[in-house]
């Protein structure tokens, strides 16, 4: 199976350039969420697409109610 990951000027393959619509586009397919939903994770923790598919699975790991216990919790 042949290897789609965008190649980009010497860009690491573990790197998500969300001005590339090529690569936001790949990465939003591969972890099946929206490329806004991309920017924002990338907002949150940086362009590393193994940092970014933790951000998101943590995400949708748990529910809304679990995310203000955690944000009352933090406060």
């Amino acid at each position: 199976m042949p290897d789609d990951t965008p190649q980009h000027s010497g860009q690491a393959r573990d790197q998500i350039d969300v001005q590339l619509d090529d690569d936001l586009h790949y990465w939003a397919k591969k972890f099946d969420v929206t490329p806004d939903q991309i920017k924002e994770a990338v907002d949150a923790v940086g362009s590393r697409a193994s940092e970014v598919e933790m951000h998101l699975k943590g995400s949708r790991a748990s529910t809304n109610a679990d995310q203000e216990a955690r944000g009352a919790a933090a406060s």
